[in-house]
């Protein structure tokens, strides 16, 4: 899908210290780029390197691990010297199908260690620094099956994202009177790199064209209204504007960004 050319300012994020998990694919890559075209040294935190990018701006490590968390926090510190802005954009889910049944123990611990824990550990050890400066802003991204869970296979996945947005909505409660904003941002259907692999996939499978699949998948969703997936620049835009000063005074809420899809308030 085309991205979109929406006008920004190159120097809204300039001497702003940021770092982004799960930053190398998907919506987190999306973020990325987003700020750094506003001036931002971001820093980015993934399982695996992509090729072509500065070793110097990425951490390798398993973000779902405390031994990664402490890894990251170290990092950061050391490379950046502190933090003005916390992005918690890894999850993702790797459950089996077969509902509820099919999830083990290990399955639901995973979950949680990706979706939720991975977060928790990592304002944990940013707050800190964040609480002395007085300021910060921190994002979790969440979904909208943490209202809109679907059983069949990622009912985990979606218990770990409401957990996360209670979490963020009691964080935020806390920490706003020390001028730390938390806010989280709940993304639907959106049409990243692996959601175009997944739809060219289910057109090869039903034997049509992959706009026949991607209404399939919408339809099976409940539909959207607006008539496509979101796009992931467009989440990266919504999630520039809550950590950028434009925003100073939104904190503890949670913005969905589905085309429509969630069809109740």
């Amino acid at each position: 899908m085309k991205a979109s050319n929406a006008p920004y300012d190159a120097q809204e994020f300039t001497g702003k210290r940021i770092l982004v998990t799960g930053g190398s694919k998907g919506i987190g890559e999306a973020i990325v780029t987003r700020l750094r075209l506003g001036g931002g040294t971001v820093l980015v935190t993934a399982r695996n390197v992509p090729k072509g990018v500065d070793t110097g701006h990425f951490i390798q490590t398993d973000g779902t691990t405390r031994a990664g968390a402490d890894h990251i926090i170290k990092t950061t510190f050391d490379r950046l010297g502190g933090l003005d802005i916390l992005i918690n954009s890894l999850g993702g889910s790797s459950a089996p199908g077969g509902g509820v049944l099919a999830l083990t123990d290990g399955v639901w611990q995973q979950e949680f260690e990706l979706n939720l824990f991975s977060a928790v550990r990592l304002d944990r050890g940013f707050l800190p620094a964040m609480l002395k400066q007085r300021s910060g802003v921190i994002i979790h991204v969440s979904s909208i099956q943490r209202t809109l869970p679907l059983f069949e296979a990622t009912l985990a996945y979606a218990a770990a994202k409401a957990a996360l947005t209670n979490y963020s909505k009691g964080l935020s409660k806390e920490v706003a009177p020390h001028g730390i904003r938390v806010n989280s941002v709940a993304p639907g259907f959106t049409e990243t790199k692996a959601a175009e692999g997944l739809i060219q996939r289910l057109a090869k499978e039903a034997g049509t064209d992959t706009s026949a699949a991607r209404q399939s998948l919408m339809d099976s969703l409940g539909g959207i209204p607006l008539g496509r997936p979101s796009r992931p620049d467009e989440v990266a835009e919504l999630v520039a504007f809550l950590v950028s000063d434009r925003a100073s005074s939104i904190t503890g809420s949670e913005y969905v960004i589905d085309g429509g899809n969630i069809p109740t308030i």
